[in-house]
């Protein structure tokens, strides 16, 4: 593979009971030409014949890409069987995302790209205290706002509350949350996708983004001063708009991306527009991270089922965004 100024991709391996090894394998048969990448995780895990090169440093990844999927090795405790996840293995799911973080913030990867984890077998059996990946990478690096980005060729969005009740997003977004968002968003627009004046697009939080006030006041007290003093700044603010409204294909060709109030409210769209092709974006951390859109999917682990057009897409996502940076100085 030819010599490429970034070092490579950093995959972690997720849950090795699910299909995040599958889905890496597969992406490897489809990228090997284009970047170099590698996973960290037991080499043991695989199936026998699938081809894998053995690293012991990330800088290796670019020179063995066409002989096999190149493995960071981490041991596991105990064999692993496809769609049941152990208890045993629990910690050694944390420690390849650490191990994968310190090789981003250590200049020795370009990004980290995660495999889904299962949350409930993390906080049942390794003491993990945190609603999902994206706040743990946070906690990581010593970030406090990490945001959310669900991207695709239709459509980006960005949830500006996460993993919460929906009972609890209006006061999330009082605390000054929702402004952090928009401008963490705004920033990595420019420096992550190259957008040389972002266009956002702001949500209402209400149904018809309040009706003036008849059906919430959200918008009047919060969403709306926030957006027209943004606009003061300069920033191309749209918004709020009624959610029901701004996703068709006319209305998403006049902004970059959207903010949304809550989780669903910009997951539905991009699940329904680019189920199998979306790629969750962390923004706001000192290094790239990008996921597949999906989870562990351990009904279908070992069937052969698995799709790995979302792992090729963050990938490539890594990739370009790792780029980005160093084109704007930023890596």
């Amino acid at each position: 593979m030819t010599d490429f100024e970034l070092p490579p991709v950093a995959i972690s391996c997720g849950d090795p009971a699910g299909i995040g090894l599958e889905i890496t394998v597969g992406a490897w048969q489809a990228l090997k030409t284009e970047f170099p990448f590698f996973l960290i995780g037991d080499p043991a895990h695989f199936p026998q014949g699938v081809p894998l090169a053995l690293i012991d440093h990330p800088a290796k990844a670019a020179k063995v890409m066409d002989d096999g999927l190149p493995v960071l090795v981490h041991s596991f405790r105990v064999p692993v069987e496809p769609g049941r996840p152990t208890a045993d293995n629990a910690f050694g799911v944390v420690e390849v995302i650490e191990r994968a973080v310190k090789l981003a913030m250590d200049g020795r990867a370009s990004a980290v790209c995660t495999a889904p984890i299962s949350k409930k077998v993390l906080v049942d059996h390794a003491g993990f205290a945190f609603p999902g990946h994206t706040e743990f990478l946070a906690a990581l690096s010593g970030v406090d706002h990490p945001v959310m980005m669900l991207a695709s060729d239709e459509l980006r969005v960005v949830p500006a509350t996460i993993h919460i009740p929906v009972a609890d997003v209006p006061d999330a977004l009082e605390s000054g949350h929702l402004e952090k968002t928009i401008r963490i968003t705004e920033a990595a627009l420019r420096s992550d996708f190259g957008v040389g004046r972002p266009r956002i697009a702001v949500a209402g939080l209400n149904p018809h983004a309040g009706e003036g006030g008849m059906l919430g006041l959200e918008e009047n007290h919060l969403i709306s001063p926030l957006c027209d003093r943004l606009r003061g700044e300069g920033m191309a603010i749209l918004g709020p708009l009624p959610a029901d409204t701004m996703f068709h294909k006319a209305a998403r060709a006049g902004y970059d991306a959207a903010v949304c109030m809550y989780h669903d409210q910009a997951l539905i769209p991009i699940k329904t527009l680019a189920f199998d092709k979306g790629v969750n974006v962390t923004l706001g951390l000192p290094f790239v991270r990008t996921s597949p859109d999906h989870g562990t999917a351990f009904d279908i682990a070992g069937t052969g089922q698995a799709d790995p057009t979302s792992m090729i897409e963050a990938l490539r996502m890594a990739w370009r965004i790792a780029n980005s940076r160093k084109s704007a100085g930023l890596a």
